[in-house]
């Protein structure tokens, strides 16, 4: 065979090799058989009933009722009241509320939500067995949305959960929802943790929940989630639903924060006891991040240190960069808060963070902030403060009222509603400085200018870290 011919084969063959190749390479692997069968009886058995059946008797309804004076614009008219009679102001009806609760001790100490409670002038409780109880407010928490309430009944013993740990938890675990959604009745639902330290769902200060699928209705609130050995996971909480029914996403705060709560209302005090950092933080974005020398945005960035507090004892300072608490790490200035914030008192917890691109540690004490006379009183004097609750501020209540570059002063807590406070525009947080250039130092600085005769007020306040000045006339 001439050598082009057999070179011309040669080819030919290799072709043909190799397009065989080819479609071995992608032909489809033969089916493989899937071995089905029938489910056994022991199988068919399997259910969450022995957990629910221990759990169930610990979750209670809570009745939450209030009187509210609703203003009828029919009684407005001196003519209408003339010849029909009435009240004119308005006339009182009470108001219900419905959510659940969970008894965390055997003599009838129960976790709800404050949003299930506030301002309720009568609660009662209702458990699985039917059985009725008063109960009475022990303290509330409003930074956590947590209130914990006690039973009428001090010779009772009550059927009552155990804390789990919630930072144990993982993406995919299995949990159980107990509550009464709608008013229907007591109801189980099941599903799984949808992910973990979700922030920005605005329901408390401190935003560190659980995510979870298990269906979680209106009623819902204040509710358990456990786990499958029965253990409180965390406290029903909020839903994300566009309709006000579940949509596959519901919230709960975790049962480590529960637990801190839990153990500031059985020592007896009224306001809960939490570790002071007495630092300001900033969110790491991606352009600092970039400046930092990070890979990604992670982290709390220190941007003002208090004189004298903890973190300025542990010799932290302006740019460090905190990256995690005990161990845990944190990305972001609200996962630092709660680590923070569920530390017990006493002791010390060991920050890592960097400084200049070099890794430090340090040791920083669990302390509370310290507190001062507040000397809370309201304003009723007739000025533009008039319906204002005030109060002295002093690091704990800057704390605990999240306020920045403050520590002293005047602050306002709360308003009366349709007050003239109100009606100008002061809020909660509010810090008076200055009014009619007399400087206000204390809640009695304040009551003294206020009850001057006055015809113009010229008030200097801070809102937000922001320098606001305002006059009113009248």
């Amino acid at each position: 065979m001439p050598p082009m011919l057999r070179s011309t084969v040669l080819l030919a063959a290799a072709a043909a090799a190799a397009a065989a190749v080819a479609a071995l390479a992608v032909a489809p692997a033969p089916a493989q058989t899937v071995q089905r069968q029938v489910p056994t009886e022991t199988q068919l058995r399997l259910s969450y009933a022995p957990v629910v059946k221990r759990v169930a008797p610990a979750v209670v309804n809570v009745y939450a009722a209030k009187v509210v004076r609703t203003q009828n614009p029919l009684f407005d008219d001196p003519i209408f009241r003339r010849f029909f009679g009435g009240p004119g102001g308005g006339i009182n009806q009470v108001q219900r509320s419905l959510g659940s609760g969970v008894i965390v001790d055997p003599h009838g100490l129960i976790v709800t939500n404050v949003h299930v409670i506030e301002g309720a002038t009568d609660i009662k409780v209702v458990l699985a067995d039917k059985r009725e109880f008063e109960a009475h407010v022990v303290l509330k928490d409003k930074r956590s949305d947590l209130a914990v309430l006690r039973i009428k009944d001090g010779n009772a013993r009550f059927p009552h959960l155990q804390f789990a740990d919630s930072d144990a938890l993982q993406v995919g675990d299995v949990v159980i929802a107990i509550g009464d959604p709608f008013g229907v009745g007591q109801t189980v639902t099941h599903g799984i943790v949808s992910a973990l330290a979700r922030t920005d769902i605005g329901s408390n200060d401190y935003q560190f929940f659980i995510q979870t699928d298990a269906a979680i209705n209106p009623g819902n609130s204040g509710g358990a989630l456990v786990d499958l050995e029965g253990r409180l996971v965390g406290i029903n909480s909020a839903i994300f639903s566009r309709s006000g029914g579940w949509q596959g996403i519901g919230f709960a705060i975790p049962s480590n924060m529960v637990r801190v709560v839990v153990a500031s209302a059985e020592s007896g005090g009224k306001a809960v006891q939490r570790p002071w950092f007495g630092a300001r933080l900033q969110t790491v974005t991606p352009d600092l991040a970039d400046s930092l020398g990070l890979s990604r945005p992670t982290g709390a960035l220190i941007t003002k240190v208090v004189r004298d507090s903890p973190a300025a004892q542990a010799g932290l300072q302006v740019g460090d960069l905190i990256l995690s608490v005990d161990g845990q790490g944190v990305d972001s200035p609200r996962a630092f808060h709660y680590r923070f914030a569920t530390k017990p008192l006493g002791g010390t917890a060991a920050l890592d963070f960097r400084r200049k691109g070099r890794a430090m540690s340090a040791k920083v004490a669990l302390r509370t902030a310290p507190e001062s006379p507040r000397d809370e009183m309201t304003i009723r004097d007739r000025s533009p403060f008039s319906g204002a609750k005030i109060a002295n501020l002093s690091p704990a209540l800057a704390d605990e009222l999240q306020l920045q570059n403050a520590d002293q002063g005047v602050v306002i807590l709360d308003v009366d509603a349709g007050s003239y406070a109100s009606n100008v525009g002061f809020r909660r947080g509010d810090i008076i400085m200055a009014v009619n250039n007399q400087r206000i130092e204390k809640t009695r600085d304040l009551a003294r200018v206020t009850a001057e005769r006055n015809r113009t007020w010229r008030i200097v306040l801070r809102r937000g870290g922001r320098q606001i000045t305002a006059v009113f006339r009248g």
